[in-house]
């Protein structure tokens, strides 16, 4: 394993390893320690007690960010004839049928999100497994197969971003730059815990929120304490063993 650089090891040496910070406090720490010198994301990481090898305790949704993720999103649209031309009046980078499809089958996939109409998914269902695992299959669940192409155009322009759990019951999602203002960063932030926790899945037992980690691309973690999250009543609860 590579070592981290000297500015990585100042930056982590400021950080209290054994503190859970509010996330105010980790934002900002996380913004002032960012160790490279481009606009890098700023990531949150939460890791739950699900057992996501149960039907019942699987956890994937859609999250509109109030200010976004502070780059631009390109969006691709499975679609024909009035529906294409909807996707691309509203704004759709890429929009294509069949010919889109075999684009990807040849490992094009130069696109953040990926919609698609219900009449393609016979089409797009044979693109699994290049887009499942870049998180980018179209999904009713999460709104990306639908027949309004623009409103989901919209708002994956705007900001709507999916969440769901990893293999080992880990979500990671990014929260936006770290040259956003510390109240913005603070308002994506609290939007994506609610509505983790609000999409609590039935099954859960126990520990529902283990641990929340704040970060910048290459910057070190710092853990923040899910009972100072807002609403704290309901995110006390839903982290409580």
């Amino acid at each position: 394993m590579p070592k981290h650089g000297r500015k990585y090891a100042e930056a982590r040496a400021k950080i209290d390893r054994e503190r859970l910070y509010s996330p105010a406090e980790a934002i900002r720490l996380v913004k002032e320690l960012k160790p490279s010198k481009f606009d890098e994301s700023v990531e949150v990481h939460i890791r739950t007690g699900l057992n996501v090898r149960h039907a019942d305790e699987q956890l994937r949704g859609t999250v509109a960010l109030p200010h976004g993720l502070g780059k631009e999103v390109k969006v691709a649209v499975f679609a024909k004839g009035d529906k294409a031309r909807e996707a691309e009046e509203a704004g759709a980078d890429i929009v294509g049928a069949e010919d889109l499809a075999t684009k990807v089958q040849e490992g094009f996939t130069d696109f953040d999100v990926a919609i698609a109409t219900p009449d393609m998914m016979p089409v797009v269902g044979r693109l699994g497994r290049i887009l499942g695992p870049q998180g980018k299959m179209p999904n009713p669940r999460v709104g990306t197969v639908t027949m309004d192409v623009a409103k989901a155009v919209e708002e994956s322009k705007a900001g709507k971003i999916e969440y769901r759990t990893d293999r080992t019951a880990n979500v990671h999602l990014t929260i936006g730059k770290t040259s956003f203002d510390e109240s913005a960063l603070l308002d994506n932030f609290t939007t994506i815990v609610d509505e983790i926790i609000r999409a609590k899945p039935s099954g859960a037992k126990g520990r529902y929120i283990k641990s929340i980690t704040l970060a910048s691309t290459m910057g070190p973690g710092v853990k923040v304490d899910p009972s100072r999250t807002k609403p704290e009543q309901e995110v006390a609860t839903a982290a409580a063993a």
